[in-house]
């Protein structure tokens, strides 16, 4: 299967770890022309980039929730590799807010990181993608929780609703510009920061509980998520545009 991701620049956010970070090791591994890694964590992006060797890679250190950071992701693309050819929405916040917990406060720090961030970035893909007549691909990791959600997640579940339709609507408004825009909905993914927080909630044999429930009798893996994400950015999956793929083992409430 033909990839064309030797000619490609990259950018994905929350790269030092979880998916993001299992989407730069898989592109890299694929001969991936160039990387932008990106991620609010300095020592752990550096560790990253040092582990891609020989794989061309530009890190920019940048918190998500500064309306600034995207512009400056992608100007340190353009400046490095003189163009956009892929973005990776992987980084996201997953602070818990329901409607008896939420606040004014956790709302808007999920749409920043969630939604505002992804906006921006996905606006300056596109803008370098026309402004060459080159087309491009970008991929969002969303959410199962689009769909609804916990009630612990309601918030965090917005701010994903937001990021499925903005897939859908960056997709079908630039189709004739050669760009491919689709979405990969997760369910629970053994990553760093989720065996974190759910060390916190459920104890340190959470994993094992959950997983003796799921069908498969395991979580989602990082690595599976980045083969999708890795097909949807490549020239295999096209003309693939606009789609939201469900990748978790079960619908919620489904037996």
């Amino acid at each position: 299967m033909e990839l064309g991701l030797q000619r490609g620049a990259v950018i994905v956010t929350g790269a030092a770890s979880g998916i993001g970070a299992a989407i730069a090791r898989l592109l890299a591994a694929e001969g991936v022309g160039g990387l932008v890694l990106t991620d609010r964590d300095a020592p752990g992006l550096a560790r990253m980039a040092a582990s891609l060797a020989p794989t061309s890679v530009e890190t920019v250190v940048a918190d998500l929730a500064d309306a600034s950071a995207p512009a400056g992701i992608a100007a340190a693309a353009v400046a490095r590799f003189g163009r956009i050819d892929g973005l990776v929405n992987a980084a996201g916040l997953t602070t818990r807010g329901s409607f008896r917990t939420g606040t004014a406060e956790i709302w808007d720090t999920l749409f920043a990181v969630n939604g505002r961030a992804g906006f921006l970035l996905m606006q300056a893909a596109i803008a370098d993608m026309q402004r060459r007549g080159a087309g491009g691909t970008i991929v969002n990791i969303l959410s199962m929780n689009a769909h609804c959600g916990i009630p612990e997640l309601a918030i965090y579940s917005a701010s994903k609703g937001a990021m499925v339709t903005l897939t859908k609507n960056a997709a079908h408004a630039h189709m004739a510009d050669r760009i491919r825009v689709n979405g990969i909905n997760l369910g629970w993914v053994a990553t760093e920061t989720e065996h974190r927080i759910q060390t916190a909630l459920l104890g340190e044999d959470w994993e094992a509980t959950v997983a003796a429930a799921e069908p498969l009798g395991r979580l989602v893996t990082a690595e599976e998520c980045a083969r999708l994400a890795t097909f949807l950015l490549s020239d295999a999956s096209v003309p693939m545009s606009g789609a939201i793929i469900d990748f978790e083992q079960r619908v919620a409430g489904a037996r």
